[in-house]
Order: C-alpha cells, then sequence, then structure tokens
C-alpha cells in the first residue's frame, strides 16, 4: 500500500498522535481491507476552512468532518475572538441541527470555547439557524457557531461561523480567522478539556423570545383570522424545523397544521428522503401526496436547519406544482411590499428590500413600482445582513423589508440577519390567506403578480470538473467568456457585461466602462436588451461552474396562458444553453 509522502505522514501522524483508539482502529482496518483509495481521500488533504466554516464527509482522517477537524476549527476561532476583543467577557451561542454527530460535535464546540475562557450559550437540543443567528445578538455574543451541514446528503456535516451582528462572518473576519485556523499545526494545540461552570444550556426563553419577533411581522392579522382554518401541509424532513414552525404558524393563528408525521421526527439518517432539499420535487413528494389527499390549500417543506423553504400550490387546473426559489422570493416581496402599503405601513423615504446579483430582477421591478429602494448583493446573506449594518450605521431610520435568493432562501424584518424559513413559513401562509380571503389561490396570485411587472423565467445548470484539470476547466472558461463575450443570447442582443472579478460594468455597444460597487467576485453577467440576464460563477466550495438564467417576457398580457408563456421562456433557455456549448 503506497501512498504519496504527505498522506503517508498523515495517517502516521494519527496511529501515533493524540486521536482516540477508535480513529486509529478505523485507519487500521482500512489498511487491512487495503483500501487505498479510501485512506488517500481521507487524508490527501485538509478539510478547508472556508468564508462560511467547514463543510465535509463525516469520517476519520483531515479530510472528514470528525471533532478534530472540527476541534482545531474551534481553536483557531477562539484565538481569533481572543485577539479581537482583548479584556473582554467574551460569549458565544451554539446550536445544531438533526444530522448524525451534530450534538456530539456541538458539545465538542462548546467545550473548547470554555475551555478557552469563552463563556458558552449552548441550546438545550436542535434548534433553527436563524433562531442561532437572533441568539448572538440577543445574548449580546461576539460569535456563534451552528453545526449543520444544510440540505447535504446525511453523510455530511459542517459547521458554520456566525460574528457579533448576527450574520455569518465577512471580511476582514473570514480570512483572519482562516489564518489563524490554518496556523493550528497539530491537534495538540486544541483544549479539549471542558470547563462545565463557562456552558450554560438555554432553550424555551430564547424560543419565546424568538417567536414574539416572528409573530410581530404579520401584517394583516384580520384576514388570518378569516382564513384561520386554511389547510397547510408541513413537512421538516426530519429537521429542526418541527421545533419552530408549527409553534410559530399557530401563533400567526393558523389551526388546520397537517404535519407529514414520516418525516417529523429529527434523524440524520434522512430515511424517507435520498436528500432532504426542498428544492427537489422527490424530497417533496410526500408532502405533495397528503395534500392531494387532504385537499389542503398549501404545502411548505423546511430542509434540516430550517433556513430554507419550499413551497408547492395547486395550479388552474387543480394539480399540484412546485413554487421555485426565485417565484418565492418575488412572491414574498410583492407580498410585504403591497400589504404595507395597503395597511398604511409603507414608507417609501425609508423602506428598502435587498436581493442577490443571481436573483430574478422582478424583486427590483417590485421595489420601483411601489417607490421604494432596492439593493443588489453578492450571493450569500452574509451581504444582505452587509447592506444592513451599513444603513444601520448611518442612523437616519432605513427599513429593512426583505430580502431573497434563489435557491430559497428569505429574510424578512431584521431581528435574524440569515435566511429564515421559520418567519418564512409564515408570511408565505398569510399570503396564501390574504389571497384565499380575496378568492384566489397562490398559483393564481402568482400569475397576477407576473402579468403586473412582465414575466420572468429562471434556470440553472452546474457543469461539473473534477480534479486539477477540471478547476483549470473552469478558469479556462470564464476567461473566454471575459474576453470573448456573446454578441446576442437567444436572439436578443448583449448589450452589457457585468465583471465583478475586475469591479466592472461594460457597455458593449459604445465600450464605455463604469465601476461595479462590490466585492470582488469570480462572476460574469450578460444582459440583454429585452431585459434577461445570463450569470456565470464558478463555485467556492465544489469543482462546479453553475450557469443561471433569467429571462423576461415585458408585454406577457391577457391574451396568453401563463403556462403558454413559460413553455416560451424554457425554449428560449434551451436555446441559450445551445448557444453557450453548455449541453
Amino acid at each position: 500500500m503506497s501512498f504519496p509522502d504527505h498522506v503517508q505522514q498523515k495517517i502516521n501522524t494519527w496511529l501515533s498522535g493524540n486521536y482516540d483508539d477508535a480513529s486509529k482502529a478505523e485507519i487500521r482496518r482500512l489498511q487491512e481491507a487495503g483500501d487505498t483509495e479510501a485512506l488517500n481521500d481521507a487524508f490527501y488533504r485538509d478539510l478547508e476552512f472556508g468564508t462560511g466554516g467547514l463543510r465535509g464527509v463525516m469520517g476519520v482522517g483531515s479530510n472528514r468532518m470528525n471533532r478534530y477537524t472540527l476541534g482545531m476549527a474551534t481553536q483557531g476561532l477562539c484565538n481569533y475572538l481572543l485577539k479581537s476583543f482583548p479584556g473582554q467577557e467574551i460569549k458565544v451561542a451554539v446550536a445544531h441541527d438533526s444530522r448524525l454527530n451534530s450534538r456530539l460535535f456541538a458539545e465538542t464546540a462548546a467545550g473548547i470555547f470554555s475551555a478557552n475562557g469563552i463563556t458558552v450559550y449552548l441550546f438545550e437540543a436542535l434548534r433553527p439557524t436563524p433562531e442561532l443567528s437572533y441568539t448572538i445578538r440577543h445574548l449580546g455574543c461576539q460569535s456563534g457557531v451552528v453545526v449543520t451541514a444544510s440540505h447535504n446528503p446525511k453523510e455530511y456535516n459542517g459547521y458554520k461561523v456566525y460574528w457579533n451582528d448576527g450574520a455569518q462572518v465577512v471580511a476582514p473576519h473570514d480570512k483572519n480567522i482562516i489564518r489563524e485556523v490554518n496556523a493550528i499545526q497539530s491537534v495538540d494545540a486544541v483544549k479539549f478539556e471542558a470547563d462545565p461552570s463557562r456552558i450554560h444550556l438555554i432553550g424555551q426563553e430564547i424560543d419565546e423570545a424568538y417567536l414574539s419577533e416572528v409573530q410581530q411581522l404579520s401584517i394583516n392579522p384580520a384576514a388570518i383570522r378569516r382564513q384561520h382554518d386554511l389547510k397547510i401541509v408541513y413537512t421538516p424532513l426530519h429537521g429542526t424545523g418541527i421545533t419552530m414552525v408549527p409553534k410559530a404558524l399557530a401563533r400567526f393563528g393558523f389551526d388546520n397544521i397537517h404535519i407529514v408525521q414520516e418525516q417529523a421526527t429529527p434523524d440524520g439518517n434522512f430515511p424517507t428522503v435520498k436528500s432532504p432539499n426542498p428544492e427537489e420535487k422527490v424530497a417533496m413528494q410526500m408532502a405533495l401526496d397528503q395534500a392531494k389527499q387532504l385537499d389542503a390549500d398549501l404545502v411548505i417543506a423546511t430542509d434540516p436547519d430550517a433556513d430554507r423553504v419550499g413551497i408547492g400550490v395547486k395550479n388552474t387546473q387543480g394539480e399540484w406544482v412546485l413554487v421555485n426559489g426565485n417565484q418565492t422570493a418575488a412572491l414574498l416581496t410583492h407580498y410585504l411590499v403591497s400589504a404595507r402599503q395597503q395597511a398604511g405601513q409603507l414608507n417609501k423615504e425609508k423602506d428598502y428590500i435587498v436581493y442577490t446579483i443571481v436573483t430574478s430582477d422582478v424583486l427590483g421591478d417590485v421595489a420601483r413600482h411601489y417607490g421604494i429602494r432596492s439593493f443588489q448583493t453578492l450571493t450569500g446573506f452574509k451581504y444582505i445582513a452587509g447592506i444592513i449594518r451599513d444603513l444601520e450605521a448611518q442612523n437616519n431610520g432605513q427599513h429593512y423589508i426583505g430580502g431573497g435568493e434563489e435557491s430559497y432562501g428569505f429574510m424578512i424584518g431584521s431581528f435574524v440577519r440569515d435566511k429564515d424559513a421559520v418567519s418564512a413559513c409564515c408570511l408565505i401562509a398569510e399570503m396564501a390567506a390574504v389571497a384565499k380571503d380575496q378568492g384566489r389561490t397562490l398559483y393564481e396570485e402568482m400569475v397576477q403578480m407576473y402579468r403586473t411587472y412582465g414575466l420572468y423565467k429562471e434556470d440553472l445548470i452546474s457543469l461539473t470538473k473534477k480534479g486539477q484539470r477540471g478547476a483549470e476547466e473552469i478558469q479556462e472558461m470564464m476567461a473566454q467568456l471575459r474576453q470573448n463575450p456573446p454578441a446576442t443570447l437567444g436572439g436578443s442582443p448583449v448589450v452589457q457585461l457585468l465583471d465583478y472579478q475586475q469591479q466592472v460594468a461594460r457597455d458593449l455597444r459604445t465600450g464605455q466602462q463604469t465601476p461595479l460597487d462590490h466585492e470582488k467576485s469570480n462572476v460574469l453577467q450578460f444582459l440583454t436588451a429585452d431585459g434577461s440576464k445570463v450569470s456565470a460563477r464558478p463555485s467556492g466550495t465544489e469543482p462546479k461552474i453553475k450557469f443561471y438564467f433569467s429571462l423576461k417576457q415585458p408585454d406577457f398580457g391577457n391574451g396568453q396562458s401563463f403556462e403558454q408563456a413559460q413553455a416560451q421562456l424554457d425554449g428560449r433557455i434551451q436555446q441559450i444553453i445551445r448557444e453557450m456549448q453548455l449541453a
């Protein structure tokens, strides 16, 4: 059994070092079995601590998620906190989801924080990620972590790091934390011996405070009182949503909630789904089947850490269909702004919404229609939170209404600084109740929205390019697109190229360049004369390049059905994919 020198050195370190007997026994088992591939993959590199934290397959090895890789990451974070807040009592909050080993990892992290003299608020049991974000600000913590791998398959776990504003870490803290983590060269540098006196269990009191904030988001409680028996089917997909979503819906006034019992119990094996991702129809199927059986009004699903939400509605033929992330974000934005105006709560001078550069531009159309400001950010809610933080610093009463991104995340109100499926579920249900109160379904509400602003159709494809050559191919694709942007896309001239790496917008008709006011990011966007947009973005965590398509049909009116118009735009998207040679 032969390995590169650096791999063999890591294996030897784990076999002879300060690691537990079970880990050493697993390495020996793999050696005896001659499983060279498994051992090489487990040790060929260190699991990368990225700008958001850790994420990886669980198991033994330096390239796996385990108590040692998590421990070294936590020790690095401790070292940075101690440098950043000298002479202060440092406090952190720790939460976890339903995944295998999540409680063990959360307790391990809490122990390391405490051993470094840091006060820890550890949730007594699993809780949603947005509640962790809320807790950091509520308890005045300098940082927080949540153990989760979001909607990844069951083999994965992860670790997300938050700063004192309740948002995931951004510059300069992200790079500085990475530097401290990378400086931990040995597991012996990790302080694993917990100080129990510094660890405080939290639960019901925080739940109550968080749910009270969620409840205050309701704009039209009168419609809910009239439609309190709106028939809602909800599935937490074996995750943390079960702890908060039913309670939050009940607080809003909904009393006809049907939980998919087969998926109600938190379980890191996710026994009823291949992947607990509400973006995928197969994960939603049990809820859709139950909704059909009950003749329900609405289906809602949350992912394991309850920061993403997927919804199902009945179309005009009475068939259950899924609403994608862009459509959900658009519906929520349209509802929040229009309902605030109808309630006399909209302040055109102070109110604003935020969405990311790869999210449907219908959100911006909504803002313009109602005369409020909108902001666009790079992909990720830490950037949306950054807009809120910057405007708060101006102390002039600017009011954040809501914001979202295409990947099924939405954040309503500023008491949480990350995407929050708990509050989103409640406002989606309220939106459906208001529509029903006016004799319409949520699907009909969506069609009417697009008739008002123009029809948008979005799609996403990911190309996987593995290995060193794959990474080179992705860079070559981006270089080619920069140097030779397409002249037309889907039959419409490309009029502008936005290059977020070079931070310039280039008018392809005149050659004029204007600066882009965004942090650097390797993203290209092509804007066409008819209002369509194609974005190219290499993944920062996976060997993939993603292409986002957003097409617009401005004159979508009463002469064409929604379904027909969507099919036409689908055809144009396929045409663009062929033109760009992505299929």
